[in-house]
């Protein structure tokens, strides 16, 4: 098997490094009632995600949303080491940013393209938010 790889560029959200098995919706997601913290797993009925657990991945989303509670839930699966260990977003906003301040989540935005579109559930991701790039190892099938 060989690799592709593909580097994203953007603009650091919340600063540090961190790497792993991307998990991608193309969904809003709310940490406050639609994610379990205490084991990771998402619970939002009918959302794209439910039942996947996001616990330890890089997770790649469109945007938050919900309440601010939604902070200290992230805030709380660290602590519990069930929160993701990165975020990649299309649309970064108040909730998922001060939950990966308060829980030094590395987190990048404003991609040069959707990282939606081109990161694949599965593809090994390496985030350096500070300086702002996702790069994407897949492993392609030989013929």
């Amino acid at each position: 098997m060989t690799t592709e790889q593909l580097v994203l560029k953007g603009r650091r959200i919340v600063k540090g490094k961190a790497s792993g098995e991307a998990i991608v919706t193309k969904e809003a997601i709310s940490f406050n009632g639609g994610v379990d913290n205490m084991t990771g797993i998402v619970t939002e009925p009918g959302h794209e995600l439910e039942g996947v657990n996001i616990a330890g991945k890089v997770l790649v989303f469109l945007t938050g949303k919900g309440s601010t509670g939604g902070s200290y839930k992230i805030y709380d699966m660290v602590s519990r080491g069930t929160a993701p260990v990165a975020f990649v977003q299309v649309s970064p906003e108040g909730v998922t940013t001060i939950g990966a301040i308060i829980g030094e989540i590395p987190a990048v935005a404003g991609l040069d393209q959707d990282p939606t579109q081109v990161i694949r559930n599965g593809d090994f991701v390496e985030v350096d938010a500070d300086a702002g790039t996702v790069a994407v190892n897949r492993r392609l099938r030989s013929p």
